[in-house]
């Protein structure tokens, strides 16, 4: 069983599209419908594909409505055209897009239903099957005789073949990598090839230049959709035979690419909220977690006013070599769960080397909570996370860091947040003083609390004589009515005094 949007999102607007909303969120199977023919229990997302008229699709509606069936897909116009009486009736419909088989579309829907299934007590990103991309790069390079690999949309290698005579030293690196190196990458953009690729519909050929040789680049569409690219090496002369049977290789490729797209889309779904709830709750009966002891890490980009989308981290994430990152949002900023231990891909380590990495692209905020070593931790380990996320958008602290880095800055920040809204005590008197008679007495005695028994240094920090600073001290006494040698005063006015630039 899985959520309705998470099937619909998982799937994208390039399958289908909701034209109604209903309160039935939960799909449990997909049937087909012969036009009249009824559903067979509740949950299931009924398929209209017998349906030819506004009539029968009205029937398929109103068996949906009393079997209590998820959904009704339509084709268009049908789906828009029964929009009302299914708003009436409380049922949702989605309508398939004309591109979308009725065999491919049962295909996909049981694929993640099958994923969702298998992966309900997990918190992780299921390894998906890619064996059948290799077998066909493995079909490509034989068409051709020539190496082949198959891309994703983003210059991530999903298979390659394993003829490969002819590699160059960017075949093997991009193998090795599982991605096209960034040195690549910036070669062929700076040709227009990704520019090219993103329009074309048709095979095109990239030239040879330093360690490159040349390619044939296929591109794998789904309607207008990009889904990635086959690339082939040193192809040499094609037959119009060859190309045309590289293009529908391209074509079931296709297909293949939007089912793991789907399937993948749902498990990350699945894994965003378990994980949520987990680091929430600290629930260690709810889901299975990957060998700790961990950092919940909360990650911000400080050269904007909001967070990277949680997509785009875990693009930047997986680019940077780390496949399966645990990702969600916690009061909408993103967090990870990273292991607090090792260097390898998706430690602790490995995320400030990533970070670094990253200077010339972004500004990453990186700020790791204290080290949970169970399920009960974490949600100590997400406060830290995202208190110290605020300090350093504050420019309080410098990151990356963890909170035992930085623990008396959280001490006081968590110190000076309890305050808001309360009086600060004296101060006000103080900051009165200052007001009526431009004075700074606020700022003195912040770096007399600051240096309690170096008068010199304190009175260096302001730029003014140690002189005048016994003097304000002598004043400040007296308009406070305190006695600045008691520990437990001198913490209460420093932070009384912090709280005023809170």
């Amino acid at each position: 069983m899985i959520d309705l949007d998470t099937l619909t999102d998982s799937l994208g607007e390039s399958l289908v599209r909701r034209v109604v909303r209903s309160g039935r969120p939960a799909v449990s199977d997909v049937l087909l419908a012969d036009g009249d023919a009824p559903a067979q229990h509740a949950g299931a997302l009924l398929l209209g594909n017998g349906v030819r008229d506004e009539h029968s699709a009205l029937l398929v509606l109103e068996s949906a409505r009393a079997t209590g069936a998820c959904a009704v897909v339509l084709r268009a116009p049908f789906a828009e055209a029964i929009a009302d009486t299914a708003t009436q009736r409380d049922v949702t419909v989605l309508e398939l897009q004309p591109m979308v088989s009725w065999t491919h579309f049962v295909w996909l829907v049981r694929s993640i239903l099958d994923q969702s299934a298998g992966s309900s007590d997990a918190i992780a990103h299921h390894p998906v099957d890619y064996g059948e991309l290799f077998e066909f790069a493995d079909a490509a390079a034989a068409i051709v005789s020539a190496p082949v690999t198959i891309e994703d949309a983003f210059s991530r290698v999903l298979a390659y073949s394993a003829l490969q005579d002819t590699a160059d030293p960017v075949r093997i690196s991009t193998i090795v990598g599982r991605r096209v190196p960034e040195p690549v990458v910036r070669h062929f953009r700076s040709r227009g090839v990704f520019r090219k690729l993103m329009a074309a519909t048709e095979p095109f050929r990239v030239a040879a230049g330093d360690d490159v040789l040349e390619r044939l680049v296929v591109p794998v569409r789904a309607g207008r959709e990009f889904l990635g690219s086959v690339w082939v090496v040193d192809p040499g002369v094609l037959s119009d035979d060859q190309l045309a049977e590289l293009v529908r290789t391209a074509s079931v490729i296709a297909l293949h690419l939007l089912r793991l797209r789907a399937v993948f889309g749902a498990a990350r779904r699945v894994t965003i909220e378990r994980l949520r709830s987990v680091l929430i709750t600290g629930d260690e009966t709810a889901d299975r977690l990957p060998a700790g002891p961990w950092r919940v890490v909360a990650l911000g980009n400080a050269s904007t006013d909001t967070d990277f989308r949680l997509e785009l981290w875990e693009l930047t994430l997986r680019r940077l070599g780390w496949s399966q990152p645990l990702l969600t949002d916690v009061d909408g900023v993103p967090v990870t769960l990273a292991s607090a231990v090792g260097r390898l891909p998706g430690s602790w380590l490995w995320l400030c080397e990533a970070a670094a990495s990253l200077a010339d692209q972004m500004d990453a905020l990186l700020a790791a909570g204290r080290q949970a070593s169970t399920a009960a931790d974490l949600p100590r380990s997400r406060a830290d996370a995202l208190d110290v996320l605020a300090l350093a958008r504050a420019g309080s602290v410098r990151t990356p860091v963890t909170s035992d880095d930085v623990w008396h800055e959280l001490v006081i920040a968590r110190a000076v947040a309890s305050m808001s809204g309360a009086s600060p005590g004296p101060i006000d008197a103080l900051r009165a003083h200052d007001v009526d008679h431009s004075s700074d007495y606020v700022g003195t005695l912040r770096e007399i609390l600051a240096y309690p028994a170096e008068p010199t240094r304190a009175a260096a920090r302001l730029g003014i004589h140690p002189n005048t600073l016994r003097n304000r001290r002598a004043a400040i006494v007296a308009l406070l009515d305190v006695d600045l040698d008691d520990p437990r005063i001198r913490l209460a006015l420093a932070l009384a005094v912090e709280s005023l630039s809170a």
